[in-house]
C-alpha cells in the first residue's frame, strides 16, 4: 500500500474536496486562509550529510512550498520538534527561520518533545486574495502545461551529483512564481514535490482531464544520458517547484520562467510522447505482513 492509496481510504471520511489539494481553504469575507502540514523522519526524509541548520530549512520549505503552490503568500509556521539530542533545536530553528523569513514569513513557535528519531512536524497558514487562489481542479483541454526550473535536479543530487545538491537540501519555495501564476491567469498548479508523473495523475483526478507532454519540449540536466535525465525529470522526487497549467494566449507568464512541456486533453489518460507515463514517484510505501506495518522510504 502507498501513501495515494491510503488516502483513498479516508477521502470518504474527511471529503473529496478536503483531500484534493496541497492545502486546505478556509474562506473569510475577502480572501482566503490557506493551511498545510508535513511530517518529516530523519531516516526518511533527511539525506546523510545534511547539517541541522539545513534540517531546519527544508522542514520548513516543504511545507511554505504548499503555501506557494495555491498562489498564497505564507504567513506564519508553527514547527513540532521531536528531539534525539536536544544540542540540535538551535540550528534547526535558524535554519527554518531564515527559510521563513526568505519569503516573508514568520516562524511563529511550535512545540518541543523527545523522540528516539529527530521528527518535525510544520504546520503553515498562508493568505490569498479572492479570486486569486489556485486549485487543482482547474486545468481546461487546449491548456498549456508548465513547469518552473529543472525537475529532477533534486534526486540527481541525492544519487550523488553535487552539482545539485543544494537543490535537494534547501529548496526554494516558489511564492513569487505561485503568486506571478495566478495574475497571469493559469487555472490550476500544485507543486511537483513527488515528481511530475505522479503530481500530473493528482492534477488530472482533481480536473478530470489527461495531459499530452512532448520529451523533445522536456528542460532536462545537462552532462548526462538523454534517458537518464528523462526518468530524472518525470519522476524524480524533492523538487519543490510549481507545475501548472495555462491558456495559450496567457503564456508566456510575466514574472515566471516556465517551460512548457505538454498540453491538457478532454480524455484521462496521461501520455508521454504518445505511450501512457508509468505511475512512479516519490511514494511512501507500506508492507502489511505479520500483523505489523513496515513503512518503506
Amino acid at each position: 500500500m502507498d501513501d495515494r492509496m491510503l488516502l483513498d481510504e479516508i477521502r470518504g471520511i474527511v471529503g473529496e474536496k478536503e483531500t484534493e489539494d496541497d492545502c486546505s481553504v478556509l474562506d473569510l469575507s475577502d480572501r482566503h486562509l490557506v493551511m498545510t502540514t508535513d511530517m518529516l523522519h530523519e531516516k526518511t526524509d533527511f539525506p546523510k550529510g545534511m547539517t541541522d541548520y539545513e534540517i531546519g530549512w527544508m522542514a520548513a520549505a516543504v511545507t511554505l512550498s504548499d503555501i506557494a503552490s495555491m498562489a498564497a503568500s505564507p504567513a506564519d509556521l508553527l514547527m513540532a520538534v521531536g528531539l534525539d539530542d536536544p544540542s540540535r533545536l538551535p540550528d534547526i530553528t535558524r535554519g527554518a527561520s531564515a527559510c521563513c523569513s526568505s519569503v516573508g514569513a514568520r516562524l511563529a513557535g511550535g512545540d518541543i518533545d523527545r523522540h528516539t528519531e529527530l521528527t518535525i512536524v510544520s504546520t503553515a497558514i498562508g493568505f490569498v486574495d479572492q479570486g486569486k487562489i489556485l486549485r487543482r481542479s482547474g486545468a481546461q483541454p487546449g491548456d498549456l502545461v508548465c513547469v518552473t526550473g529543472m525537475p529532477g535536479c533534486a534526486e540527481a543530487g541525492l544519487g550523488g551529483d553535487i552539482r545539485f545538491w543544494k537543490n535537494l537540501i534547501t529548496p526554494v519555495p516558489r511564492v513569487v512564481e505561485g503568486r506571478a501564476f495566478s495574475e497571469g491567469g493559469a487555472t490550476a498548479m500544485m507543486d511537483i514535490s513527488d515528481g511530475i508523473a505522479l503530481s500530473l495523475a493528482d492534477l488530472g483526478r482533481a480536473s478530470n482531464a489527461g495531459f499530452s507532454l512532448d520529451p523533445a519540449l522536456f528542460p532536462l540536466i545537462p552532462g548526462i544520458p538523454k534517458e537518464r535525465a528523462t526518468d530524472l525529470f518525470l519522476f524524480g522526487g524533492g523538487d519543490f517547484e510549481l507545475i501548472a497549467t495555462v491558456p495559450p494566449d496567457q503564456f508566456p507568464v510575466a514574472g515566471v520562467d516556465a517551460t512548457v512541456i505538454g498540453v491538457v486533453t478532454e480524455d484521462m489518460a496521461i501520455l508521454c510522447g504518445g505511450s501512457p507515463l508509468p505511475h512512479r514517484g516519490y511514494l511512501h510505501q507500506w508492507e502489511l505482513g505479520a500483523g505489523s506495518i513496515g513503512i518503506n522510504p
